[in-house]
């Protein structure tokens, strides 16, 4: 298969002509970095990256592959990394100056996953400082822009993971998703996103913004790859307290069963005032390719949605402040050379180590949980939280899986959001509600606004039920197909 060949297509059929011998994971490789080459000083998605150790590990794959002693059937398949999980050796910057020289010293549980299955980490992804952010501007690095036209932002935080699928660079990647960083840069990327249910996938080894609601999850370009690549990173974890403890069925053996219409749910909390009409109109198209395909459409109410901006940043602050009190300059991070004693070197470590979305976060969630304001603020935000929780439960006891745009708008200027800091944190409306409850979102793809940027949907659905989730969004994948590319993708 010549280069050109091998970029443009999925992982799934990547993995399938590998098991046919029609390409090896080096040829696959070596195509990705050629890629890398030629884009990424437009796209600017990755921090770091090395050849040498990629095609290493590429050749090994292919010598297990000649050996019959292939991991699994995605040996050889790259990846990209959020810089945010840890690899031993690989450098773990989460995009801060504070941790600007950092090299992990242990590989977590997803990265031994995909090691386990023999696949290749592929470079560290740029992202917003500690995955705070809508719009990967806040990485102390650079600012990964969007494969559809570089003046516009990718989404964040994992904007630099979903850019690098668009941008054909990797046939699939990593993030995480706290409120949305997942789901709304694929919508702004034109990819699929999926966030799993809270629990699904182990978080050792993920630099911690918000423990209660952060979780890594797939990147691609059908429902087939995001399914293959979940299953490979899902299952219990006794480093992880928090991960389900229970065997789950594969997505992939959900989605491959036959189709079955479901019974969607449109909140109208979610399809008010707000709304880009470019959006609005795409997913009226959505609605009627469900419609003809058999599926029941039925309005439903989430009435306690216009709480969960504040609620999701009393409590992501509130965990963020208590999470990065770890990086003080006297361990593993940045420290700071021009202090005069110990207390003001933890003081100047964190203010030059820090940029200003993540200061701003973590003085937010100081406030919140201090003393006097903890019932006011805290308790009271998980209290609300509850009351998210249930308003979907109850919606599911009448639908199979809820509809919604992803975001309001389709991807932004860069520079446009950025000193607006509440302007910015709405860009994430459609999508707190899921991490607040803990459920699956995927976001699809579904067309083109007038200037040729993506706009996409969401689909929530009950806890652990991803894959039903995806064999939802396959019927639509299936029905109107996204065919759209972005020209950086076209290789010359």
């Amino acid at each position: 298969m010549d280069a050109k060949t091998l970029i443009q297509s999925t992982a799934f059929d990547l993995g399938r002509a590998l098991r046919k011998g029609n390409t090896t994971a080096t040829e696959i490789c070596t195509a990705c970095l050629e890629q890398v080459a030629r884009t990424d000083d437009q796209v600017q998605a990755f921090v770091s990256l090395d050849p040498e150790k990629i095609l290493a590990a590429a050749e090994a794959s292919d010598q297990r592959r000649k050996n019959g002693q292939e991991l699994s059937p995605l040996d050889g398949l790259p990846v990209g990394l959020k810089d945010i999980m840890a690899i031993e050796g690989a450098p773990l910057t989460c995009s801060s100056r504070i941790l600007e020289k950092f090299v992990s010293p242990y590989t977590g549980t997803v990265g031994a996953k995909l090691l386990s299955a023999g696949m290749i980490p592929f470079g560290r992804l740029n992202m917003d400082e500690f995955a705070m952010g809508s719009s990967t501007e806040n990485s102390a690095f650079r600012k990964t822009r969007n494969p559809w036209n570089t003046d516009h932002a990718p989404g964040g935080s994992s904007g630099g993971s979903a850019a690098a699928v668009a941008a054909r660079q990797c046939p699939w990647s990593l993030g995480s998703d706290t409120g949305g960083s997942i789901r709304q840069p694929a919508a702004f990327c034109g990819v699929i996103g999926l966030k799993p249910t809270y629990g699904r996938v182990s978080r050792f080894g993920l630099a911690a913004f918000a423990s209660s609601l952060d979780q890594i999850g797939p990147f691609g370009r059908t429902t087939d790859d995001v399914a293959a690549l979940l299953d490979i990173i899902s299952g219990p974890d006794p480093y992880d307290s928090t991960s389900w403890p229970e065997y789950l069925e594969p997505a992939m053996v959900q989605l491959n069963l036959p189709e079955e219409p479901a019974v969607l749910g449109l909140p109208r909390e979610y399809f008010g005032e707000g709304i880009d009409p470019e959006v609005r109109s795409q997913l009226e198209q959505v609605i009627e390719a469900y419609k003809g395909r058999g599926f029941t459409i039925r309005e439903i109410s989430l009435p306690h949605t216009e709480l969960a901006v504040p609620t999701y940043y009393i409590i992501a602050t509130a965990e963020a402040s208590s999470n990065l009190a770890r990086y003080d300059g006297v361990r593993y991070t940045r420290r700071s050379t021009e202090s005069n004693d110990a207390v003001d070197m933890y003081f100047k470590s964190r203010g030059e180590g820090f940029g200003p979305e993540v200061k701003r976060r973590i003085i937010l969630g100081s406030y919140v949980l201090s003393s006097g304001y903890y019932d006011a603020y805290y308790k009271r935000a998980q209290q609300v939280r509850t009351l998210i929780r249930d308003d979907f439960l109850k919606a599911f006891e009448s639908v199979d899986a809820i509809l919604t745009p992803t975001t309001p708008t389709p991807a932004f200027r860069i520079g446009e959001k950025i000193d607006d800091p509440i302007s910015m944190y709405l860009a994430d409306i459609f999508t707190i509600s899921v991490n607040l409850a803990g459920l699956p979102g995927l976001s699809m793809p579904c067309g083109l606004s007038k200037d040729g940027l993506p706009i996409g949907f969401q689909l929530i659905g009950k806890p652990f039920e991803e894959g039903r989730l995806l064999q939802i969004g396959k019927t639509y994948e299936q029905a109107s197909p996204f065919t759209g590319r972005p020209a950086i993708a076209n290789p010359s």
